[in-house]
Order: structure tokens, then sequence, then C-alpha cells
């Protein structure tokens, strides 16, 4: 639907969210005899004004007719009715509903101007004396002036809801920090990034290749690249992505560098050993994470640990009448690798007995009246982890203490976990951000254990650390290689050490009916036809075949986000054929992720 215009007086305000400016509101719109349902992002809506108004009619399921605005302005009132029930709102200080009453009755349609340039006047309504007058005053320039920065920032292409957050940053000096570098706004506020100042700084004629617009291009490119997994990127390349980005030419890019690197704002190093080779540009926060981890792994391994295992090999005895089995080789060292050393990565496909380790690990040091800390990055791996091991695990961002109110970790090298054994599951998935911390918030004395996967998909954040690590060769690493009769069983194990291996996967086809298969492969060229089989296989066939919920235990991963087998279309009808009552936004509970 094509945008549409509306012009009317707010009634009344429904509700207004102080933080986003999100609003919804009562319209009297001239020609039509009910109220008429605003939403949309405002700034400090009163009742009396009069919104000129761009948007779209929309159909609320339950409220109704509603007009979402895009964008919009607002006027003072004209009318004695809408000037009453303005100062009536409580937006100026030192009036109320009774004052505004007296204040029209004097002046009428004049009112606003009287308190505009001829304020003394006020004097003439009883009850008004020189402090209320003052403070009427001030409040009416303040609200003017608020009102001028929004109508400023609107007309250079800033939506109602950042320009109430740019206020709400600068407050006065909104309007000169925009206009002085409006690059500045990519820094500090959140959600507007660095391409929207951009288009804030062409309106106001900035050239390209101005420094400030470089210095912010470099940045938001090393932005982007990290967000691509990447810590650092080799410079050469670097100044070519931002060239293409900026369209400018490479000694600017080159001389945005070197401002950046004088600021602090980027970290550009060389590594050791060839002169020659390529130097490295990091983002000064991310080498700051990745440089912290290193220091932070050797000071734990160099510290002695505060609970040690004085008989090894009677530990080792304690672990295998514990776990009631026999444990081959590989596992007996890895245990022995825990017991000897204070910082060890144990590594290995599935399969392999990582979790037999843990167990066993867990045990000696529980033996020993162990404080133990378990946990894993997300809440399904913690979970799994606190069924496998019998010791109740965490995320990591429950264990730091992450208070979301104020974006911080409350563990940390001031409040120090309280433990003598952390084992961290996945540890694949674990980014350079959060290593970092983690790391902070451990004490010395305690013994850390890094379990995972290093054939995994690395994390979605910056960084490859448990790899990382494993490359380093500072940290002990037990390798689990072999693979254990009960997990030879399923082809998702083997197949999984197969591709690691540079094999090609052992495949089957649904049409098998070999009742242990747990891997198949469909193949379907037609994206309609592969759509159907993939509701088909959610709904029917593999509730049937396996007896899994379709809602609570079927997973659907999708490469792509757009298309007919994209993961925003496969939520839409899997929605459909689980969950039709859904909320609109989406599938709840076995929904497809990218």
């Amino acid at each position: 639907m094509e945008p549409a215009e509306l012009s009317g007086q707010i009634e009344h305000v429904t509700y207004a969210d102080a933080e986003s400016g999100f609003t919804i509101a009562r319209v009297k719109v001239p020609g039509k005899h009910d109220l008429v349902t605003v939403v949309g992002e405002l700034t400090s809506a009163v009742p009396g004004e009069v919104l000129q108004m761009r948007g779209r009619w929309v159909h609320h399921p339950k409220y109704g007719e509603q007009f979402r605005i895009i964008e919009s302005r607002t006027e003072t009132p004209a009318t004695v009715y809408g000037i009453r029930k303005y100062l009536g709102s409580g937006m100026i200080k030192g009036i109320g509903p009774v004052m505004a009453d007296r204040i029209v009755e004097r002046f009428g349609k004049k009112t606003l101007q009287v308190i505009e340039s001829e304020s003394a006047r006020l004097f003439e309504v009883e009850g008004i004396g020189k402090k209320r007058i003052a403070m009427i005053k001030k409040s009416w320039d303040d609200q003017q002036e608020i009102r001028d920065v929004m109508i400023f920032l609107q007309s250079q292409g800033v939506s109602p809801g950042y320009a109430v957050k740019i206020f709400r940053a600068y407050g006065r000096d909104a309007v000169t920090v925009v206009k002085e570098d409006p690059y500045r706004l990519a820094e500090d506020i959140f959600g507007i990034g660095f391409l929207t100042a951009d288009r804030i700084a062409e309106r106001l004629g900035i050239p390209k290749n101005a420094p400030m617009r470089i210095a912010a291009g470099i940045l938001y490119t090393l932005q982007r690249l990290a967000e691509e997994g990447h810590v650092y990127y080799p410079y050469v390349p670097l100044v070519e992505k931002c060239r293409q980005t900026l369209s400018v030419d490479p000694e600017e890019v080159t001389a945005g560098l070197k401002r950046l690197f004088l600021e602090h704002k980027i970290v550009i190093e060389k590594t050791k050993g060839d002169p020659s080779e390529e130097q490295r540009v990091y983002p000064a926060r991310l080498h700051r994470f990745e440089t912290g981890i290193a220091h932070a792994l050797r000071r734990l391994a160099d510290a002695p640990r505060s609970l040690s295992i004085p008989d090894p090999e009677e530990a080792l005895k304690i672990a295998q009448r514990f776990l009631s089995i026999r444990l081959e080789s590989d596992q007996l060292r890895a245990i022995e690798a825990a017991v000897h050393h204070k910082v060890l990565v144990i590594t290995g496909g599935p399969g392999t007995g990582k979790t037999t380790i843990i167990r066993a690990v867990l045990a000696l040091f529980a033996h020993r009246g162990a404080r133990i800390l378990l946990a894993a990055p997300t809440g399904r791996a913690a979970k799994r982890m606190t069924e496998a091991c019998g010791f109740s695990a965490r995320t990591i961002h429950r264990l730091l203490e992450y208070s979301p109110k104020l974006h911080a970790f409350q563990r940390n090298e001031n409040r120090l976990l309280r433990c003598h054994l952390l084992v961290l599951d996945e540890a694949s998935m674990i980014d350079t951000f959060l290593m970092y911390h983690l790391l902070k918030a451990i004490p010395e004395s305690a013994t850390l254990i890094l379990v995972g996967d290093v054939n995994q998909l690395p994390s979605v954040g910056p960084g490859n650390v448990l790899k990382d690590i494993i490359d380093s060769g500072r940290i002990p690493t037990a390798f689990l290689m072999k693979i254990f009769r009960q997990a030879q069983g399923s082809r998702i194990i083997v197949n999984a050490h197969r591709i690691n291996a540079g094999e090609f996967p052992d495949i089957i086809t649904s049409k098998e009916t070999d009742p242990s298969a747990d891997f198949f492969f469909v193949e379907r060229q037609d994206p309609e036809k592969a759509l159907q089989t993939i509701l088909w296989l959610a709904k029917e066939r593999i509730p049937a075949r396996f007896g899994f919920d379709p809602m609570e235990e079927i997973q659907v991963l999708s490469p792509m986000h757009k298309g007919v087998v994209g993961a925003a279309n496969l939520n839409r009808q899997l929605q459909q054929e689980l969950n039709p009552r859904a909320d609109s936004t989406g599938i709840s509970e076995g929904s497809c992720r990218f």
C-alpha cells in the first residue's frame, strides 16, 4: 500500500515509551467522526498538538484500523480548545489544567504568543507570580529547543526513533554534534551504523574524502569483517576493501589508518619472524581481547593450584571404579593430564569418549572435596552436560552473572568465581569476547579444562579460540581419535569422522529399512519439491520413524535466509503445518534456523 498523508490534533496519548519514543495516540482528524489511532515513533507527543503525518493504514487483528507513522512533525495548536488541552497536559511546568483554563480564558488564541514573547503579561492571570512565570518560560524554551532539534534531525533523514536517541545522548548539543561530526553517531548511538551516519553526512555536504568519513568507514569495514569472524585483517587487503567501500584513493585510506592508530582505535602489528610478512590490523577492542586471552591462559597455567591430587595412579583406579568400565589408553592419558596440568584441552570428534573423561575427572576432584563448576556456551549444551555428567551446568553468561541492564558481567577480575575446577564444554563455540571475559573471572589457583571438537564450525562471533589454543602448542592437549563401539553403530558419528578425514560419507537412501539407521540423504533438485519433502519429514516421517515430537525434538537447518527453502519461508510453512495458531512472527518451537 502506498504511503498516505494524515493531519490531526492529539486528543490523548494511550502509551508512550520514553526510551524508544514509540507512541500510541488517539487523534482527532477533520472530516472523521471517530478518533483515529496512530502508532509510531513520536517525540514527547502532547495532547492538543497538531500532527502532520506520513504513513500507512493498517488493520490490527485486535484493535482494528490504525495509521502507522513513517515520519511526522508537530505544530503548536491554533484553536482555543487545542491550546487549553496542550497547556493542561502538564507539558509546561507551572501550568496544570486549572491554570491552563485561566490563562486561555485571559488570552484566548494569543496564549502561546504571550508565553513565547510577552511572558510578563502572565501577571494578569490570578495565581501567577514571578517564580511561576520564570518556571513557565524556562519549560517553554526547553520544549521549543527539543522541537527545534527534532525538526533539524528529521530534516536530515533521521527517523523519529533515532532522533529521540540522539537527543537523549547529546541534549542541547545534538545539532552541533551532528553538524560537526555525524559519524560520532555510529560510535555513540546503538542502532545507528556507518551507512545511516554517512547519509546524514552527505545531506550536510561533507565530502567523500573527509578524514572523519574515512576513519569511520575503516572502523565500519573492520566491524563487518569481525561479524564474518575475523579478529584482525591483513593491511593491504583491508586498504583495498576500504577503498571500494568509501570510493576514495588508497593513500587516503592509508592516512586514515595512521590516524586511527595514533588515536588508539586500531592496532597495527607485524607477526614475529619474517619481516616481510603482512601487517595485521585489529580493532583495538579485539586486540585487547586476544592478547588478554593469551596472558590469562599463561597466568593460569603457571600458577600453583590450591587443590592437588597427590597419587595419580590411585586416582586413575578410583576413576575406573566410579565409571565401572575399563578405560582406553587415550582416555587414561587424558585423565592423567587433568591431574597434572592446570589448563588442559580435551578434543575429539563425536563418540570418542569426551563425556566419559569429564565424568571421571569430576569424580576425582569431587573425591578431594573440590568446588566444581561446569559451563557451556548455550542453554541446550549446558542442559545436555548436566544430564550426562550428573553435576549442574550453566551457560557462561549465567555463570558470569551477565546483567542485561548494565550490559556487563558481574563476575570479573574484581569478583572472581569460587572454584577449584572449571570444566567448559563445547569450547569450539566460544568466541574471543566471551573467552576473554570468562578467563578474567577464573581464580589463578583453579584448574581449567576446555572440552570440544576442534573440527566443528568455529564460533559465530570473531575468533577461532579453541583451534588457536591447540595450534599454539603452549597448552597441553589430549586428542581422542578412537570411536567407541556403542558410537560405531551411528552413521551420524561415523560420517562425521569420514568427512573430517576427507572421505565421502557413507550415504543410504530413505528407502532402506535398516532399523538402526540414523543418517539419510534425500535428494531433491526442485525447490518446491524439496520444501514439501522437508514438511513431510518434520511432520510425519521423522516422528513416526524415531518417535520425536516435531515441536520439541526436531530442528531444521537451512544455509540461506531467502528463497523457497530459505529459513524465512521454512519458518512460515512449518508454522502452518505444526503450529497454525501461533503468533504471526513465526513458529516459536521447532523453528528453522540459519
